[in-house]
């Protein structure tokens, strides 16, 4: 049980939801627009203190055939460097056309491009924690007992 933060790690900008295991549902919360890794890490740390997670979920961009591309061994690093700078645990979520789901969603809402763009990488990592919380929840062992 508790806060989950998702990270959707980009060159420019890192997007970022939140959501609580026991509820099962992800919410986008900001977009961090950060120049240095310095500057990265403090805001990513400010969002630690304030929601104070138990996990952390970074989303792992493949191919869509499920290959590897550049960006995977760098949103491996991230979590990696994540893991130990904040000493909480990090998992790696597949994280394919959530962008282009993201933009699908947004100009659902009736949004312009321009409007969007804004909350794009935050929406994209709620729909990568969400796709976390429901592996984790499909897989999860059942807390009651047998009768």
């Amino acid at each position: 049980m508790g806060t989950v933060l998702a990270l959707d790690f980009g060159e420019k900008r890192i997007g970022v939801a939140v959501g609580e295991t026991e509820l099962g549902h992800a919410h986008p919360l900001a977009v961090i627009r950060a120049q240095t890794n310095d500057e990265r890490y403090a805001a990513i740390g400010k969002l630690i203190d304030e929601w104070q997670p138990r996990e952390l979920v970074v989303g792992l961009p493949t191919h869509a055939d499920g290959t590897r591309h550049e960006m995977t061994a760098r949103c491996e690093n991230f979590a990696e460097r994540l893991r130990r700078h904040f000493k909480l645990p990090v998992s790696l979520a597949d994280e394919r056309l959530t962008s282009l789901d993201a933009e699908a969603r947004l100009r659902e809402t009736g949004r312009s491009a321009r409007a969007a763009k804004p909350l794009l990488d935050a929406v994209a990592a709620q729909l990568i924690l969400q796709t976390w919380f429901d592996t984790h929840t499909l897989h999860a062992p059942s807390s009651q007992s047998p009768a």
